[in-house]
C-alpha cells in the first residue's frame, strides 16, 4: 500500500488492517521473543512482557549439531530449486509452444504426479536410495525435492508462457536470432516474475519439508526441522532452543521473499488471471 491510498483509507479501515496484521503476525512475534528469553523466564505464568533478552539460546543453538543441520535445508532447497528451475522452465515453454495433438492430456499427466501424496513414494525412494547408497546424503534430498517440484515448474510456467505472442519470437527469428537467443533474450525477462513466484514456493516446499528428511537422513543430511524435534526429549523440552531454531529456520524465506518481492506480487497477480 503507499502513500496515497493510506491518506485516503478511512480510521476504522486502518484500525481493521492493524488488528489483521497483529493477529497474522502475533505467532511469529511470539516465538521471536520467546528466542530471547531462558527456560525459567518462558515457563513463567504470567508470561513477563518486559525482561532482560539474552542470546544464549542462539549462542548454544549454533555450537550444537543444529549449525550443520541449517546447512544441509540451505543446500538441499537452494540446489533442488536451482535444478527444477532448470529443467521446468524450458519444459514449460517447449509445452507451450507445442501445437501437436495431445498436449493438454499431457500437462493433465503432469500435473496429476505432483497430487499423489508424499506417502505413498517413501518406501520406493527408501529401498532405492539404500540399495544405490544416498540415504543420508544431500544428493538424495536434492533428488526427491527436484522430483517433486519439476511438476509444479512445468504447470505453473506454462500459463506465463501462453502469453506472450507467438508473433513477437517470429519476428526476432526473422531478423536473424536463433532460437536459444530469443528464448534467453526476449521471453526469459517477460516472464521474471512467474520465476520468482515460482521459485519461493519451489523453495518453501523443499525447505519446510519434514517427512522426507526425517525418513531418508540420519545424521550427516539431517536438516533443519528434524534438528529442532531433537530439542523435544524425555528428560525435557529445551523451549529457549526451539524457539531460537524456529526463528532461524523462518529467515530465509523471509530474507528470500523480501528480496523477490516485487517480481513475486506481480507473479501470483498475473498467475491468478490466466485462463
Amino acid at each position: 500500500m503507499n502513500g496515497t491510498s493510506l491518506r485516503k483509507a478511512t480510521p476504522g479501515r486502518l484500525i481493521a488492517i492493524t488488528v489483521t496484521l497483529l493477529v497474522l503476525l502475533s505467532p511469529f512475534l511470539w516465538l521471536l521473543q520467546m528466542s530471547f528469553k531462558t527456560n525459567d523466564q518462558i515457563l513463567q505464568f504470567p508470561p513477563p512482557l518486559i525482561f532482560t533478552p539474552t542470546l544464549q539460546n542462539y549462542v548454544s543453538l549454533w555450537h550444537s549439531a543444529f549449525s550443520a543441520s541449517f546447512v544441509n535445508s540451505l543446500l538441499s532447497a537452494s540446489l533442488s530449486t536451482a535444478l527444477a528451475l532448470l529443467f521446468g522452465v524450458p519444459a514449460a515453454y517447449a509445452l507451450s509452444r507445442w501445437a501437436g495433438r495431445g498436449k493438454h492430456a499431457l500437462s493433465f499427466a503432469i500435473l496429476v504426479t505432483r497430487m499423489a501424496p508424499p506417502i505413498a513414494f517413501t518406501i520406493p525412494f527408501f529401498l532405492f536410495y539404500r540399495w544405490i547408497g544416498l540415504l543420508d546424503t544431500i544428493t538424495g534430498l536434492v533428488l526427491v525435492y527436484t522430483s517433486f517440484n519439476l511438476p509444479l515448474v512445468i504447470w505453473m510456467m506454462q500459463p506465463f508462457f501462453d502469453t506472450i505472442p507467438v508473433s513477437l519470437e517470429e519476428a526476432a527469428l526473422v531478423d536473424g536470432a536463433r532460437t536459444r537467443t530469443v528464448f534467453t533474450k526476449i521471453v526469459l525477462p517477460m516472464v521474471t516474475p512467474g520465476i520468482a513466484a515460482t521459485a519461493i514456493l519451489c523453495f518453501l516446499y523443499a525447505w519446510n519439508d519434514f517427512f522426507f528428511a526425517l525418513i531418508l537422513t540420519r545424521t550427516n543430511a539431517r536438516t533443519a526441522p528434524v534438528a529442532v524435534v531433537n530439542f523435544m526429549n524425555y528428560e525435557g523440552w529445551e523451549w529457549g532452543k526451539i524457539a531460537a531454531g524456529g526463528s532461524l529456520v523462518m529467515a530465509p524465506v523471509l530474507i528470500f521473499s523480501l528480496a523477490v518481492r516485487r517480481y513475486l506480487v506481480s507473479g501470483l497477480t498475473a498467475g491468478a488471471v490466466k485462463g
